[in-house]
């Protein structure tokens, strides 16, 4: 192990999910927040949701307010070296093992005053790969409470079935149906939070999701995925990215490794992808 503890590794593989305060240092906050707040302004200057920014509908220059700035890494070197060299790559080697693979990024804000929900889902049938060996790493870039809507993830969602994120005429809603809800039993969600610099993993395959935010501050989550290198992703979604399928650790693959168990399939997304929030909030048809 190179920065989790053995509980915190066993925790993840048990539960599906493990948090711990203060593995991001003051100096990586201070970088990360730094370029974040430049973000931020920037985002005064745009009318309508774009390639870079995912816009609340009531956003404006006066009182911004983001969804998400998509793929930070390639918006910014800095989220990149700390994608790449910080300590979500050591995280990402304890629990894939020595060859691993960089898959995509987001830094989701949930705005205060009402920042909106992410209803309860699993990654995976967002970006379908050969096997499961496949999470997501977050930081908290400032202090998370209870009040501040932090993710909560389901224990052993993980080991459990995967779902339909589809409704019932076929469309694609990017969130578990409310009839399957009630077997989840989603009164049991932890929801992790702590001090800025708390880090969260969660498997691809475990139930999460997370309330409004209706606190008077901002919670920004900067989440990183990352696979294991013989994990292959069966949808092109992230090919235009620069830095996706980068291997961060170890060596590529030769071989793929199939997991037995099916995975649904998104929409083709080949003209393009919008967000989670977008789908979620029915903004766009899936």
């Amino acid at each position: 192990m190179k920065i989790l503890t053995s509980d915190q590794s066993a925790r993840y593989h048990e539960k599906g999910y493990c948090s711990a305060e203060g593995l991001v240092d003051s100096n990586w906050l201070a970088k990360l927040n730094a370029v974040t707040h430049d973000f931020i302004d920037e985002s005064r200057g745009v009318t309508a949701s774009n390639t870079r920014f995912d816009l609340e509908p009531d956003h404006t220059a006066a009182a911004p307010r983001l969804r998400r700035l998509n793929a930070p890494v390639d918006q910014h070197k800095t989220y990149w070296e700390f994608a790449s060299t910080g300590p979500f790559a050591d995280i990402a080697e304890d629990l894939l093992g020595p060859n691993v693979k960089f898959h995509h990024s987001k830094l989701n804000f949930k705005w205060s005053g009402g920042g909106e929900s992410v209803k309860w889902h699993q990654d995976i049938q967002f970006w379908p790969h050969t096997n499961y060996d496949v999470l997501t790493i977050g930081v908290y870039l400032s202090d998370v409470t209870m009040e501040m809507a932090p993710m909560g993830v389901i224990p052993g969602s993980h080991d459990r079935e995967l779902l339909d994120l589809y409704d019932q005429q076929g469309r694609w809603t990017g969130h578990i149906r409310d009839e399957d809800l009630p077997s989840l039993d989603v009164d049991r969600a932890e929801y992790l939070m702590g001090p800025a610099g708390t880090i969260t993993v969660h498997n691809c395959r475990a139930v999460h999701g997370s309330p409004p935010n209706n606190s008077a501050s901002p919670r920004p989550l900067l989440l990183c995925a990352y696979s294991a290198s013989d994990a292959m992703p069966i949808t092109t979604l992230t090919a235009g990215s620069q830095h996706a399928e980068v291997v961060i650790r170890g060596e590529r693959s030769r071989w793929a490794r199939f997991d037995p168990r099916p995975v649904l399939m998104p929409p083709d997304w080949s003209k393009g992808y919008k967000s989670i929030f977008q789908y979620q909030q029915g903004e766009e048809a899936g």
